[in-house]
């Protein structure tokens, strides 16, 4: 079968399209030929040699959408030609850049047939970390007000519509050009990242109980800030290294409750993608696809998800 594999790390140039041995499963997993695959920034930091991978080369691409082909030991939940999405892989084992990928089945979900394999795959990772994030850390409840950085990314265009069919009310931070695109979403405020009061502007609009927070190593302070007493601020993503409070005694007064958190860290990734799977059945929680790459165009792929502006998400398609 044809997979993308590095053989050393780097830019998106080191990406080649191979010929590999197919998988088999092993105990607890099964075979899924992909139709479909997601591109996150996590897949190139893989790439890169910022994460670490067990072997080189390496297949990697953590979303998958497909069918079943062939079923280990040990599973009693999928059959043979069951549809399904994952997410979760690339991680310590070969990814979703292939056109089959062994996965375990707790990294996988049924999925209904009103949902396309391409939905599905763009939906899998950036649906789990916000589910982790407004559902698992943040608890939010209806009529909170809950704030997004970064709303155009695939996570935060995802929270918006997560939070806004949970009964809060949104808020987000984003490039002003994108400003429709949110609200069609559910934000009922977007806020551009690059004016001079945007602080201010926040806080006249409610501040926040839960803070989605894509950007957390620029918005420690502002969190603080803008938050509402007993407020969840949950860290998911950071651009650099190091971040900082000019004035950590404000989160004391508040009560402030910061959480951290990864998804890989996931206690149940396929019961979050059957709640998913459902309710992007259902039309209420959509991934909005900006790009579709075919296999051999991965790296195109993982060179726009980084240097690109867009709302939503950008598959490859098999």
């Amino acid at each position: 079968m044809r997979a993308v594999r590095f053989h050393e790390h780097g830019g998106p140039d080191v990406l080649t399209v191979d010929e590999v041995d197919e998988p088999e499963p092993e105990y607890g997993e099964v075979v899924v030929d992909v139709e479909a695959a997601a591109v996150n920034p996590v897949d190139t930091y893989f790439r890169e040699g910022a994460y670490p991978v067990p072997h080189l080369p390496f297949i990697g691409g953590s979303d998958v959408a497909g069918t079943v082909a062939a079923v280990g030991d040990g599973v009693e939940e999928f059959d043979i030609d069951d549809r399904v999405f994952g997410t979760g892989l690339g991680n310590g084992r070969p990814g979703s850049y292939a056109e089959a990928v062994a996965a375990p089945t707790d990294l996988i979900a049924h999925l209904p047939e009103a949902v396309d394999f391409a939905d599905a795959a763009a939906l899998a990772l950036v649906g789990t970390t916000a589910w982790q994030a407004l559902v698992h850390h943040a608890a939010a409840e209806p009529a909170e007000t809950v704030l997004v950085h970064g709303g155009s990314g695939g996570v935060g265009h995802v929270a918006i519509q997560l939070a806004e069919t949970m009964g809060a009310r949104v808020h987000t931070t984003a490039s002003s050009e994108y400003t429709e695109d949110l609200e069609a979403l559910g934000a009922s405020e977007v806020f551009d990242y690059t004016r001079d009061d945007l602080e201010a502007a926040v806080v006249d609009a409610g501040g926040a109980d839960v803070v989605v927070d894509l950007h957390m190593d620029q918005y420690l302070q502002f969190n603080a800030s803008v938050a509402n007493a007993g407020a969840r601020v949950i860290g998911i993503g950071n651009d650099t290294s190091s971040g900082s409070f000019d004035d950590i005694g404000i989160t004391k007064g508040k009560e402030i409750r910061y959480q951290f958190m990864s998804m890989y860290n996931a206690d149940d990734i396929g019961a979050v993608l059957e709640r998913l799977a459902d309710l992007c059945a259902r039309g209420e929680v959509e991934p909005v696809i900006y790009g579709a790459y075919a296999l051999d165009e991965t790296a195109e792929a993982q060179r726009a998800v980084l240097e690109d502006s867009f709302v939503g998400k950008l598959v490859v398609t098999l």
